[in-house]
């Protein structure tokens, strides 16, 4: 149970307009928080504002923000409560460098994103108290500017602050976005979960974005298949070398949630069909670096990571 207190921001700032941005600012724009929604594309923005953002797929439904902005150092005339930032991992450091003005004492940075570390990015220029960490468990698709299909929706999302002087922040904000819809739970265990989810991603989406394969042709297919348990293996043998706690039947459960992802493309794939830099240095990078940490060889991370990176280049 959450504990009770009088934190309710209502102005929230979602950096990053793609489908993981869109569909939390649709979300807090129907549930009555004021949204301002950021992103360096101007074609990405206008719609969300009029006719507004539009989910389609598990959850259906539009709604509007009431300010757009290409400049994140704007938000400082009128700073909202709350900044989620969901841009890839790979552009922390320059959105970090932007908020260093905008976040400061009674506001708040959560990072909505994929990957190992990307909390610490934030906290390096903007303070372990600003900055807390969500594990977000939706997968989407933007199919237009301030259009976005949800493939799965699997409630809740978890949330934790860095520093527990920001605790009870935390829990507020939990409250809020269950509030909106988006049901999200107050958790101190977020580093584990982090690890959970990218131990899993990063056995997939690297193989994936390789392949050129959806998610469902690529566990069904039996060779492919063989290097797929080769990385979920080794991403589990340096999350509990490095003392992470990712659960007795982990293994397990990350296979069956493999076969029932279906024809998704995860978003590594989605990168590199639209020629963008992926979150691969985030993910299999991590578990690379964490390996070399604890004395644990990563070849298959060391493969995919290497081949990922040369179809960005």
């Amino acid at each position: 149970m959450q504990e009770d207190n009088n934190y309710r921001p209502k102005k929230f700032a979602v950096v990053g307009a793609g489908p993981v941005g869109c569909i939390v600012a649709a979300f807090l724009s129907r549930g009555g928080c004021e949204v301002t929604l950021c992103d360096v594309q101007q074609s990405l923005l206008e719609a969300a504002m009029d006719p507004g953002i539009f989910i389609s797929g598990t959850d259906n439904f539009q709604a509007r923000v009431v300010k757009t902005t290409t400049r994140i150092d704007e938000l400082a005339s009128d700073p909202p409560d709350v900044v989620i930032v969901t841009v890839k991992a790979t552009a922390l450091p320059i959105i970090t460098s932007a908020l260093e003005g905008i976040v400061d004492e009674g506001r708040y940075v959560v990072s909505w994103q994929n990957g190992i570390d990307t909390e610490l990015v934030l906290a390096e220029r903007l303070g372990r108290k600003q900055v807390m960490r969500a594990v977000v468990n939706y997968g989407c698709i933007l199919e237009g500017p301030a259009k976005v299909k949800m493939v799965f929706h699997h409630r809740p999302h978890y949330l934790q602050e860095l520093d527990p002087g920001s605790k009870q922040a935390a829990q507020g904000i939990c409250q809020v976005l269950t509030d909106c819809g988006l049901d999200t739970h107050h958790t101190d265990q977020i580093r584990n979960m982090v690890w959970s989810k990218t131990v899993n991603n990063s056995c997939m989406n690297a193989v994936c974005a390789v392949t050129g394969k959806t998610m469902f042709e690529v566990i069904n297919d039996p060779i492919v298949s063989g290097l797929v348990d080769s990385l979920l293996k080794e991403g589990v043998k340096v999350a509990r070398a490095n003392e992470l706690m990712l659960g007795p039947d982990y293994y397990l459960d990350c296979l069956n949630y493999i076969r029932d992802a279906g024809h998704h493309k995860p978003s590594m794939l989605q990168d590199i069909e639209a020629k963008r830099q992926t979150e691969i240095d985030y993910i299999n990078g991590k578990i690379i670096e964490y390996g070399e940490r604890a004395g644990v060889a990563t070849p298959y991370n060391s493969t995919l990571r290497s081949l990922v990176k040369a179809l960005e280049a």
